[in-house]
């Protein structure tokens, strides 16, 4: 069987612009290992790939391959490669492409894709034409799981939180751990973070049943729910991957008030927001403001003490008490965990405050499963003044998704007193089920007084200025482009504050 190579072998990422392809790619070169890659636009998470030694390719084409092969029998120092944008550049530029390009001299790299590259992308046909080793994303973070201490957070929802609050309360309290979550964080400045300690903590994804390939020394599992009707036909089938991912770890730490964790796993540590499940961790006394939720924290039954929690929302609550929990593990005072919890401020597209303008409140969240978003939603209400408004603004993602929980988007925005949702966000998907977000609109109609549909995102730009006024919360819900005109909105009046890019 092959194996992911980091003994010096260069990799090459088909798609390195991706969020999780991105992460790995970028701790592969802070280890000081060859990396390249390619995608279909120049973005801040490519030019922060390329600070770190990455070369980076614009466009996907097989010609991108040609990178690995001598040109003219030149010195690797001096050759000189085609991009994929038509631009020459030299190998020794000074940005550490000069260093790796010298040990990529007839060798074939390592091909890493995601699920999201088809068969047909020819820069894939062109590995597999020169005979690349080519892997899977997962197989990536599978190797980096197994070379650490690892911490590895699964789970329908709560991922990146959980997984970017563990990786903060480890960071704080001196461990200094490598990071790789599903969203950008301010505190590392990205979506991975190269330490030199002995942990990982990473963020393990359920989506394509890649997660039973991590085997790490603590798994925690924060829910489970069907979410990607487009891989799984059933609950059970979900179940059976986390049922495998437990397995393979040395400690689970699951929460108790998911029933399917519950029933379907034997969690080593358990957690819960209700007392009465007699979980390991549990919180009593909550109090709420604007600005943090306060809470008591019980271990086992006793006391630890008092915890604010910066981020709204009682699943929230839960992704911390998470993080209490594998701190507690690893041995961390609770007064460490608790100080670390205190200031984090939470990680980019997760009820992220873009700007105010005009009184009106602009909020970037990538709630897209019908759980989460009346979660979102529930504790945005908490932010709502007395005058003012709670508006969802919903771009539903993937065709699959939307068929199959119609019935239940429906019955998701009661907390809003307004609905407006555009066209479905494909992601790719074909659209077998002749579905459109105007059915979505009439689905919701069936539950909610206030709902408004415009098809298209400029349709949407147009419309907004209308609809907002002073006082409202205005949040941007989905995991498509949708946050893209968020920017544009603000921009229309006077912003008081927008937050920076």
């Amino acid at each position: 069987m092959k194996t992911v190579d980091f003994s010096g072998r260069p990799f090459h990422f088909i798609g390195i612009g991706g969020i999780g392809m991105s992460a790995l790619a970028y701790i592969l070169a802070k280890r000081q290992l060859p990396v390249s890659g390619s995608d279909l636009r120049s973005t801040h998470i490519t030019e922060r790939l390329r600070s770190v030694g990455a070369y980076i390719f614009k466009g996907q084409a097989a010609t991108n391959l040609e990178l690995f092969t001598v040109c003219n029998g030149r010195t690797p120092e001096t050759v000189s490669v085609v991009a994929g944008n038509g631009d020459v550049r030299s190998s020794s530029n000074g940005n550490g492409n000069g260093k790796l390009a010298a040990t990529w001299t007839n060798v074939l790299p390592q091909v890493i894709c995601s699920s999201a590259i088809a068969a047909n992308n020819s820069e894939y046909q062109a590995a597999k034409a020169k005979g690349c080793p080519i892997f899977h994303r997962s197989d990536v973070l599978a190797a980096l799981i197994a070379d650490y201490q690892s911490i590895a957070v699964a789970g329908t929802h709560g991922k990146t939180t959980t997984s970017s609050l563990i990786g903060y309360v480890l960071l704080k309290a001196g461990l200094d751990p490598t990071i790789i979550v599903g969203g950008e964080v301010d505190a590392w400045e990205g979506n991975a973070r190269l330490g030199q300690g002995s942990y990982l903590v990473a963020e393990a994804d359920e989506s394509d049943g890649s997660l039973t390939k991590h085997a790490p020394a603590i798994g925690v599992v924060t829910n489970i729910e069907l979410d990607h009707p487009d891989h799984y036909q059933s609950l059970d089938e979900v179940v059976k991957i986390f049922q495998k991912f437990e397995a393979q770890c040395d400690i689970l730490v699951g929460c108790l008030d998911c029933e399917t964790v519950r029933t379907q796993l034997t969690p080593t540590i358990t957690y819960s927001l209700d007392p009465s499940q007699n979980a390991d961790y549990t919180v009593t006394d909550l109090t709420h403001s604007l600005e943090t939720t306060a809470v008591r924290v019980w271990e086992r039954g006793k006391l630890l003490g008092q915890m604010h929690i910066r981020l709204l929302g009682r699943h929230n609550i839960s992704n911390a008490l998470a993080a209490v929990a594998v701190g507690r593990k690893l041995g961390l005072d609770f007064k460490v965990i608790a100080s670390a919890i205190a200031t984090f401020e939470g990680a980019k597209r997760r009820f992220e405050c873009i700007g105010e303008c005009n009184g009106i409140t602009f909020i970037d969240d990538y709630a897209h499963h019908p759980s989460e978003i009346q979660a979102t939603l529930a504790a945005a209400r908490q932010k709502v003044a007395a005058n003012g408004r709670l508006v969802a603004i919903f771009q539903p993602h993937r065709y699959s998704r939307t068929t199959v929980f119609l019935d239940k988007f429906a019955t998701s925005f009661a907390d809003a007193d307004l609905v407006v949702l555009t066209d479905i966000y494909s992601a790719g998907e074909t659209n077998l089920h002749n579905i459109s977000g105007s059915a979505v609109a009439d689905a919701v109609k069936c539950y909610h007084p206030n709902v408004l549909y415009e098809p298209s995102l400029t349709a949407l730009a147009q419309r907004l200025p209308q609809l907002l006024k002073s006082g409202d919360i205005a949040l941007f819900l989905g995991a498509g482009n949708l946050n893209q005109m968020i920017r544009p909105a603000i921009t229309t009046c006077t912003p008081t504050r927008v937050a920076p890019l």
